[in-house]
């Protein structure tokens, strides 16, 4: 079944107040509007449109950055949900199959709720995703009559009995592209507002014969950001659920409460995660790996039996094979570190290969950056790079060979030599003694003079 989304991401968001475009704000370390696109792209969609607005080059960036497929609209000027969505008729007009209306700055959606209202489509020829509410303010209700959706009634325009009603509208609509599209068109705007609502599609489609139904959804889903207070609420949500997932998945937290994903972090079973690990985007954790306390990573890759930290810091490009060791207080940048290297503590490895087996001193440097370009490390396999060793790339050091503690390597090391780079020790016997005399001497001059 063709599948197109389109998600809506052109508001300001005003009660953020904030430069920033709302769906660009963050939860689990990714924008808003990424959530939305994540949990559409488990339904395959054959075509994504996101219709921009405030800030319309940046989120248009931001959805390009997660698939550069997504294609996107600018909604100027905003008149409305309905009219958002026509935005996207004119890019659509060819599109077979089903169409779904998802909001940017809904984060909570989950895949297997959009699943449900696609199937619910084998009854009626429009759903809406719907949730009965704690509290239902002024949200618009749903008004049904058994399994049918007879109307969308918003607040301000409901009785006292319709207020009465506990299910509320999440504003998610499925329906086949080319119904969406016409009842949209047909939709106006004589309200108080002036706008054009999607909601008016529901008695339209009623007023044209067709059926439409309602498919339920946990309230907690449906919470849309337009607030600090919202983001942080959404954020505390997302991290209850991702670490519920881990550990039902056979993953151990050792306290779960301080570790937070990241959208796509995966993480597999019995994978160790020690206390305050953060993960940013891209990270992927495979089975047996222990990623211990305080430890920040974001795009990296860690293998099987793998260990990482305390206190270490994976960052983008970093590939971690199998029983790879990084201790305490390293980072690891763009590098490489294939089976059994160790990299015990106080090291920075940035745009490096480092061969299997490979022992890294602590206090040893890549020196990657050269103020203008990044330049690169390879360290071939069995080699032993002592404690404090300056590796000033562009430079290679080969299979079995040994640097020598507090050297600064400008040269390539060939395979199974030794290399000091450091200057010659001078000894000078007694003057210890006099030079701590004399400076003592110094102090109590000064001393004195004050």
């Amino acid at each position: 079944m063709a599948v197109s989304l389109i998600i809506l991401a052109a508001g300001m968001g005003t009660r953020m107040n904030s430069d920033l475009p709302k769906v660009l704000h963050k939860v689990a370390a990714s924008p808003l509007l990424h959530h939305a696109l994540q949990a559409g792209r488990a339904l395959e969609p054959a075509r994504v449109v996101v219709v921009t607005g405030h800030g319309a080059a940046d989120v248009a960036k931001a959805a390009l950055a997660f698939d550069e497929a997504v294609e996107t609209v600018v909604q100027d000027p905003q008149l409305g949900t309905a009219h958002a969505v026509a935005q996207a008729a004119p890019l659509l007009a060819d599109a077979a199959g089903e169409a779904i209306v998802l909001y940017g700055d809904t984060p909570l959606i989950r895949p297997e709720t959009l699943q449900a209202m696609l199937a619910a489509r084998r009854d009626h020829a429009v759903v809406v995703l719907g949730f009965h509410a704690a509290d239902p303010g002024r949200y618009g209700r749903l008004l049904t009559e058994g399994d049918k959706l007879l109307a969308i009634r918003e607040y301000k325009d409901a009785t006292e009995a319709e207020r009465a009603v506990t299910l509320c509208n999440s504003g998610v609509i499925c329906a086949s592209a080319k119904v969406l599209f016409d009842l949209v068109a047909k939709v106006g705007n004589a309200n108080a507002a002036g706008e054009y609502y999607l909601t008016d599609v529901v008695e339209l489609a009623r007023a044209a014969g067709l059926s439409a139904g309602v498919v339920i959804c946990d309230e907690a889903e449906t919470l849309g950001v337009n607030t600090r207070q919202q983001l942080a609420e959404a954020e505390a949500a997302f991290q209850a659920r991702a670490r519920a997932e881990a550990l039902e998945n056979g993953v151990t937290l050792t306290a779960p409460e301080t570790v937070f994903f990241g959208l796509d972090t995966v993480v597999g079973r019995d994978a160790v995660i020690g206390p305050h690990v953060l993960f940013g985007p891209g990270v992927t954790i495979e089975s047996g790996a222990e990623i211990k306390g305080f430890c920040h990573l974001e795009g990296c890759h860690v293998s099987r039996g793998a260990d990482v930290g305390p206190f270490a810091r994976l960052r983008p490009g970093a590939e971690l094979a199998e029983d790879v060791h990084v201790g305490n207080f390293v980072e690891i940048k763009n590098a490489i570190l294939e089976e059994g290297v160790k990299v015990g503590h106080l090291t920075y490895l940035g745009d490096a290969h480092v061969g299997e087996f490979t022992n890294i001193g602590a206090g040893t440097v890549t020196c990657n950056y050269d103020g203008v370009m990044k330049h690169r490390t390879t360290i071939g396999k069995r080699a032993f790079i002592g404690s404090d060793t300056m590796l000033v790339a562009p430079v290679t050091v080969g299979d079995g060979a040994l640097t020598a503690s507090g050297s600064v390597i400008t040269e390539d090391v060939p395979a199974e030599a030794v290399a000091i780079g450091r200057a010659k020790q001078v000894t000078k016997p007694g003057l210890a003694t006099k030079l701590f005399e004399k400076l003592k001497s110094i102090k109590a001059a000064k001393a004195k003079g004050q």
